[in-house]
């Protein structure tokens, strides 16, 4: 089955993709009839969701997605993506943050929270955990998206900026300098400590993007079945510990235990 937006993109989100619509698919089981409404269709918070890289494939799923997000360009982008896919009913955008989030939406609304890509620019990131727990029912899903730390270290040292690879581990931050774009990475100890000090029981933790930002494009892109491979050793590479602490970026999947 081809996806036209697989070759690329899909380097940077299978591994998640493939985690969240197994573990949406597991909450809405557990739903069914009877849960929230009379079939099993979950409401999802997606937290500075963007244009909807994965809001829309989500609702594509049949469920009902919010996306929150502080640019006004993200979400008229967000809104004209969903009307193409055809699920402009099920995807709704609001303007807000993760700081400010129940100014724009309710506390204890939703089955499933998105917070992909939020934490790295949060003055304190602990606050955006506690927001996005807030947000869950009984027994919703977190899945967290973050920067990681040592896949700084190692892209810089492979570019050969060794005193920018060795500040990254020297900044509180995890920064490599004043010109660096992302303003703190963390480790995966330091993201599983922050969902559990919210209460959340972790049930997995991936590397994302451990090799695929590594590897020269042409050897991807000239070698026939090379982004399958390439594809296949990420999804592999994840959920090993040795390799998850130098992946470009750490994904966080936990639970909030009913009662």
């Amino acid at each position: 089955m081809s996806d036209p937006m697989r070759p690329r993109a899909s380097l940077r989100t299978a591994v998640v993709w493939d985690v969240l619509r197994e573990a949406l698919d597991r909450r809405m089981k557990s739903a069914g009839p009877g849960g929230h409404g009379s079939r099993a269709v979950l409401d999802v918070l997606d937290t500075g969701g963007g244009t909807g890289n994965f809001a829309v494939p989500v609702a594509r799923q049949g469920h009902r997605v919010t996306v929150v997000d502080p640019s006004p360009n993200a979400l008229f982008a967000l809104e004209r993506r969903a009307a193409e896919a055809g699920v402009a009913d099920r995807v709704r955008g609001v303007q807000g943050d993760a700081h400010g989030l129940f100014d724009v939406v309710e506390r204890g609304g939703f089955d499933a929270v998105l917070c992909h890509g939020v934490l790295e620019y949060m003055e304190d990131p602990a606050e955006g955990v506690r927001n996005a727990v807030a947000a869950l029912r009984p027994s919703g899903t977190l899945s967290l998206l973050a920067a990681g730390l040592g896949g700084a270290v190692l892209a810089r040292a492979l570019a050969g900026h060794f005193s920018e690879a060795r500040q990254v581990l020297a900044d509180p931050h995890g920064r490599w300098g004043e010109g660096d774009p992302v303003p703190r990475r963390f480790t995966p100890e330091e993201l599983t400590a922050l969902v559990s000090g919210a209460g959340l029981a972790v049930e997995a933790v991936h590397g994302v993007r451990v090799f695929a930002d590594l590897v020269p494009g042409a050897l991807v892109d000239g070698e026939p079945g090379a982004l399958e491979a390439l594809l296949k050793l990420e999804a592999a590479a994840a959920e090993v510990p040795a390799l998850q602490s130098v992946a470009t970026q750490l994904h966080v999947l936990a639970e909030r235990e009913s009662g």
